[in-house]
């Protein structure tokens, strides 16, 4: 069973930084994806950025290339979304995702964390 717990989320101006971590438990990760979705209100959730444990390669939205950057900490079990030159309809519930695959996390499937608030002000 595999637990995520998203944290980093709060209130930030447009333009701003915020880090987002999603610290999993439960298992051995050498061999999973994990991701980050979102869902803004009376929006579906939509993929973000997922990263592959074992060799580093990842994926990312349009909407967020150049700006967010995804990355893990093997030692820690964690995985980071740093977030630059925010703006208003990044504003969202964040989730974070993993699976035994990037297909899977990137098709919404796999274990999910509780999620974070993240507000941009404009």
């Amino acid at each position: 069973q595999v637990q995520l717990v998203e944290s980093g989320g709060g209130l930030v101006q447009a333009g701003g930084s915020l880090r987002l971590s999603c610290a999993a438990s439960g298992r051995t990760f050498s061999n999973y994806a994990l991701g980050w979705f979102r869902q803004a209100p009376g929006k579906e959730r939509e993929f973000v950025a997922a990263i592959s444990w074992r060799t580093g390669d990842t994926y990312y939205a349009d909407s967020v290339k150049g700006r967010f950057t995804i990355s893990r900490d093997n030692a820690k079990n964690t995985v980071y979304l740093q977030m630059n030159s925010l703006k208003s309809e990044d504003t969202a519930v964040y989730y974070c995702n993993a699976a035994r695959s990037i297909a899977i996390v990137k098709a919404g499937s796999g274990s999910w964390g509780q999620g974070t608030q993240v507000t941009v002000s404009s």
